[in-house]
């Protein structure tokens, strides 16, 4: 049967895109590869117990008239889905050796916490964090849709912030002069990005400090809660999410995409899905190869050359006979450094392979919420993150598998000598399930090539306002994903909420 939409890919702004159109009352088709939906937003459980969300820690603009509150008050979803604020005097705590960071909303207070820490370079820092926010008034006004009046009646904050077009986090520290520990406490959620400040675009890291400032939440009933309420609007109102259908090719008469091909991988029959318009949520180089990247413009071709990001390592773990709350952890992530140089300690990791020393994430789902349903009632979650060289892990479990679960094992290793020697003493003792993941494990459950976790990579030459969008330059043929958009929860939500807002002139982001 032909519907209004195909979507290939059900990752969230697939689902954020297929929920607003079949509650419009279009009628919808979504292939996935995967057992789950929602791409790197789906949820797993082990040892029929301890359920693990795959990638998202945390998230912004969830607030009252922000993205995500807007599109799920559009689909009825705003007062059951909820949100949990994590604490506004210290969402992001940072730590290194002979200094410490909590990060506030509040931003006077996040300049008098880094005077007291770098009194002789006190204007340097408040004249950052004005700086910061300038910017990121100016580049609201650059995103879309934009407002040609408004953009025109605040022509100086737009100049302040593409002055910044070209620049990485490293270059503003540097015309600032901060001081080096004043840089890595900063930049310190580096693992949110997966990108030193060497590499990170200016403009990256300004929308998701900001972002964060303004309300970093967590779901109240976690992750899967969202996923399966957009897929819920999909299938009520009609439509299907299959899943286990991995799309082969797509189907083109002239320069009209009409469907694709898919195989069921659980039957391995073969079909064939039409439909009036076709949105791609897979990666948009995967799926230009496809289809011919000869058959996309000129401009097109040249905004699929984008690197993929970087991918990380993960171990997800559970500890029971332990309150995380006792040693310091609660509605707040931390962030570790045994390194003063954060471009040195991703260097060393990334492209030396060395852990010993390692920089990385640390949070606790469990302590987000009080709902529950992640583990049993005395086991508490908690999960660490860091950047990993998908080529080294791909030839390792290729060629060397034992070197493979090996290395895995020594990188979660060096991280707890650190949480045993600097947070929470015997720490091991209290472990009652690990598993790791790699860049490899990404690939293989989420299909996103060569394990990136955010589409193309955050640098400078990937974040221009010429960046790849919704256009393909083939008929009825859409991108809707992070390489199209932005990576993470809300900018998804955002990616998908926009091509839903061009398709059908339904005014939701203004």
């Amino acid at each position: 049967m032909k519907t209004d939409y195909l979507i290939v890919g059900s990752g969230l702004s697939a689902l954020v895109f297929g929920a607003l159109m079949a509650k419009a009352g279009k009628t919808v088709r979504v292939l996935e590869a995967h057992e789950h939906p929602g791409g790197f937003g789906h949820s797993f459980t082990m040892s029929k117990k301890y359920t693990f969300n795959a990638q998202l820690h945390y998230v912004w603009d969830c607030g009252e008239g922000h993205t995500v509150n807007r599109v799920l008050k559009k689909l009825g979803f705003d007062r059951t889905i909820t949100f949990n604020r994590f604490d506004p005097d210290g969402f992001d705590r940072m730590r290194m050796p002979d200094y410490q960071l909590d990060i506030p909303s509040d931003s006077a207070e996040l300049v008098r916490r880094l005077v007291a820490l770098f009194p002789e370079a006190a204007e340097n820092c408040q004249q950052f964090v004005k700086e910061i926010h300038a910017v990121r008034a100016g580049l609201r006004y650059l995103s879309p849709p934009i407002q040609p009046l408004e953009l025109l009646g605040h022509l100086g904050e737009v100049y302040r912030a593409l002055q910044y077009l070209n620049s990485t986090l490293q270059d503003a520290f540097d015309k600032f002069k901060l001081p080096q520990a004043a840089q890595t406490l900063l930049a310190l959620q580096w693992p949110d990005f997966l990108l030193p400040p060497e590499r990170l675009s200016f403009y990256a890291w300004v929308i998701l400090f900001t972002g964060y400032q303004e309300g970093a939440f967590y779901p109240t009933q976690h992750f899967d809660r969202v996923i399966n309420a957009l897929v819920d609007v999909i299938t009520q109102a009609g439509g299907e999410v299959l899943l286990n259908q991995k799309v082969t090719d797509f189907s083109i008469v002239d320069n009209t995409v009409t469907g694709a091909k898919a195989i069921d991988l659980l039957t391995h029959e073969t079909h064939e899905c039409l439909a009036d318009t076709v949105i791609c949520n897979i990666d948009p180089k995967q799926a230009a190869a496809k289809i011919g990247i000869e058959k996309f413009s000129k401009s097109i071709q040249r905004k699929l050359n984008y690197d993929y990001s970087p991918s990380n390592f993960m171990a997800y773990c559970v500890v029971q006979g332990i309150d995380l709350r006792d040693y310091g952890f609660g509605k707040s992530n931390t962030f570790h450094s045994g390194d003063l140089d954060l471009n040195v300690a991703f260097d060393r990791m990334y492209n030396e392979h060395d852990y010993s020393n390692p920089s990385f994430a640390i949070t606790t789902p469990t302590l987000l919420t009080n709902y529950g349903g992640d583990c049993p009632p005395d086991c508490q979650i908690i999960e660490f993150l860091t950047v990993a060289n998908y080529e080294y892990f791909n030839q390792l479990k290729q060629h060397a598998p034992k070197a493979y679960r090996h290395k895995k094992a020594e990188i979660l290793e060096s991280i707890l000598d650190i949480i045993e020697r600097d947070y929470i003493p015997n720490f091991r003792s209290y472990l009652v399930f690990k598993i790791t993941g790699s860049p490899t494990t990404n690939e293989h459950f989420c299909y996103c090539p060569e394990g990136n976790s955010y589409g193309s990579s955050l640098t400078p030459q990937n974040m221009g306002l010429d960046r790849l969008n919704h256009e393909t330059s083939l008929k009825n043929f859409y991108f809707c994903n992070a390489s199209s958009g932005y990576p993470g929860f809300a900018p998804t939500f955002w990616t998908g909420a926009l091509l839903y807002q061009r398709l059908s002139g339904d005014l939701i982001l203004n």
